[in-house]
């Protein structure tokens, strides 16, 4: 009866325990399932704005979990942004690259000071037309009008207003008439003191910074009468100097006569050039080339070179002036037959002086 008992009861086990195994694995089954329907559609749902909202709301509270991994998401934001940064954060967080970013020295003006003066004369020259001297046939100091005519209407001469000018502590007479001062020259870089006088008048001089007769010998012979007049009493053409050192330039250009100043070669060339300019002249080869020297050396060693200095261009030799012609019977008629002979301007107490020709008194006839 055992053996019977033992072969009823082994099936009966076994089919429960079949049961079970298969219960386990429907469940696991469906487990898998219930996660795949979970996990699998997010990825399809991602383009879903309610989806993206959700999914972003957990890593937005992240911060505040106590897991590690969540407490570091901050770290990678600024990496995304940076990616399209916007110009006027960037300007705003960094004011010095920004600054560094203006051209250096762009809000201080460049004063180029005697550079910028040398490179506008080089510049002029440059305009002047290049031609031989003409002939001086036919010049004659009338051809500018009279002496030192009141061309501005202001009722004194021109030589008195450029006395004026370039004189300091002046005394005058009658309004107009300078008679004394201090000049200090740009010519030999002294100081005179100048009084009026039968024998001091001469010492200080008004030149003609280009001389009328080169000014007639390059354009001026075609100049209106007006012109010319205009042109003998421009203050832009006239200084008052040393009387000596006007007599030892005579009619000379810048390729035969420089001032003894070296420091006032750039001035005095750079004004020859606007003169001539100004009035249409042309300048020789040699004289072009002379300033152009000049002007191109105004800021370099030459300018303050201490070794005594020739005023002569290498070209030529400055014309020296001829001693005056004795006068018949000891003066002139007139100023024209001084000028004819070649002796005018007369000096007081040089031969052929007559105070009958100096018109103004200063001592000088014929100007």
């Amino acid at each position: 009866m055992t053996p019977a008992r033992s072969r009823m009861t082994t099936p009966a086990k076994i089919g429960i325990g079949c049961g079970g195994c298969l219960g386990l694995l429907v469940l696991a089954f469906a487990a898998l399932v219930v996660i795949g329907l979970i996990v699998g559609p997010l990825p399809e749902g991602a383009d879903d704005p309610q989806t993206a909202s959700s999914a972003s709301a957990p890593s937005s509270a992240a911060p505040s979990s106590s897991s590690p991994a969540a407490a570091q998401p901050s770290s990678e934001a600024p990496a995304v942004e940076s990616d399209e940064p916007s110009e006027a954060p960037e300007s705003s967080a960094h004011p010095q690259a920004a600054e560094a970013s203006q051209p250096e020295g762009s809000s201080v003006p460049v004063d180029d000071g005697a550079n910028s003066d040398s490179a506008e004369a080089l510049a002029l020259l440059e305009t002047l037309d290049i031609k031989g001297r003409a002939p001086k046939t036919g010049y004659g100091r009338d051809l500018f009008g009279p002496t030192w005519e009141d061309v501005d209407g202001n009722g004194c001469s021109t030589r008195n207003d450029i006395l004026a000018r370039d004189l300091t502590g002046i005394a005058r007479e009658d309004g107009c008439s300078v008679t004394s001062g201090l000049l200090r020259d740009p010519y030999t870089d002294t100081a005179i003191d100048f009084t009026a006088g039968i024998d001091t008048s001469a010492e200080v001089q008004i030149d003609h910074v280009v001389a009328l007769s080169d000014a007639w010998q390059k354009g001026a012979q075609q100049l209106s009468e007006q012109h010319r007049l205009a042109f003998a009493n421009d203050p832009l053409n006239l200084l008052a100097v040393d009387g000596p050192t006007n007599q030892s330039k005579g009619d000379g250009d810048a390729a035969t006569w420089l001032p003894p100043n070296r420091a006032y070669w750039c001035p005095y060339v750079s004004r020859q050039i606007e003169v001539k300019a100004e009035y249409e002249l042309w300048v020789t080869q040699p004289e072009h080339d002379r300033m152009e020297d000049v002007l191109q050396d105004c800021d370099g060693p030459a300018s303050s070179d201490p070794e005594p200095s020739s005023t002569q261009a290498p070209e030529e030799s400055a014309p020296q002036p001829a001693p005056a012609p004795a006068a018949p019977g000891g003066s002139f008629a007139n100023c024209s037959e001084a000028r004819a002979a070649g002796a005018a301007p007369l000096y007081r107490g040089m031969p052929g002086y007559a105070p009958r020709m100096d018109g103004d008194g200063d001592g000088v006839a014929c100007e």
